[in-house]
């Protein structure tokens, strides 16, 4: 009987539809039963309704990692929280536990946010932002192609919640081990971020690489190894 793969469910970043993911996906290789959680384009669901997606992607039983990737990572912190017994470990990537902007800068944010995903995005705004200065063609073209499924105003209601989430309690409910991917270069989530959570949670171990905030985009195989790294110490 062949043994049983490891089993790891991926909640997607901001745009929700998890078709970032696969490049990352394919440099895990079929050593791991990879599920992707894929949120409505057409609605913006709270986190508390998000959950539901959640609940129905991981498995009844066996065991399994949950990876979050930036706008999901309080959505996972608060599934962590709950204290499922087939939960093994918790990965957090470009994540925060509350609000990555802070005083007059987190006001201003969640004024703007809901015209900033209706201006289309210039490409130097998502190299700098999201991609970095050196990234190839294909990952500009698939951000721009993911950008254009979600239907307007989903985006940036989207961005409200990240503005005024608050999971820090939750965080230091969390039993399961933790592991922190850091993007060196991240211009959204700052080093503040990850420092907050080894305030709550100190025994979070943290993995930098050098890259932009979709870091899992831009260094697939490196981040994979990392996290095939920790599925197996975990698991």
């Amino acid at each position: 009987m062949p043994l049983q793969k490891p089993k790891l469910v991926l909640l997607p970043g901001l745009d929700g539809t998890g078709e970032l993911f696969c490049d990352f996906v394919s440099a895990l290789s079929d050593a791991f039963d990879v599920t992707v959680v894929r949120y409505p384009i057409d609605a913006c669901l709270p986190y508390t309704q998000l959950a539901e997606f959640v609940d129905a992607a991981v498995p009844a039983t066996e065991p399994f990692v949950l990876l979050a990737e930036s706008y999901s990572t309080p959505l996972a912190i608060q599934y962590a929280a709950s204290g499922p017994a087939n939960l093994k470990g918790l990965i957090l990537c470009a994540g925060f536990a509350s609000s990555p902007v802070k005083g007059w800068m987190r006001s201003a944010c969640f004024l703007m946010a809901p015209i900033v995903f209706r201006i289309p995005s210039p490409r130097f705004a998502v190299r700098f932002l999201l991609v970095g200065w050196k990234a190839p063609a294909s990952l500009l073209a698939l951000v721009g192609r993911v950008k254009s499924l979600s239907h307007s105003g989903v985006p940036s209601d989207r961005l409200r919640q990240v503005i005024a989430c608050d999971v820090r309690e939750e965080l230091s409910r969390v039993l399961v081990p933790v592991l922190y991917i850091r993007a060196r270069q991240d211009r959204l989530v700052r080093e503040k971020c990850v420092k907050e959570i080894l305030e709550i949670h100190p025994e979070t171990a943290v993995a930098t690489v050098s890259g932009p905030h979709l870091i899992l985009q831009r260094e697939p195989r490196l981040t994979a190894e990392i996290v095939a790294k920790f599925i197996e110490q975990v698991g």
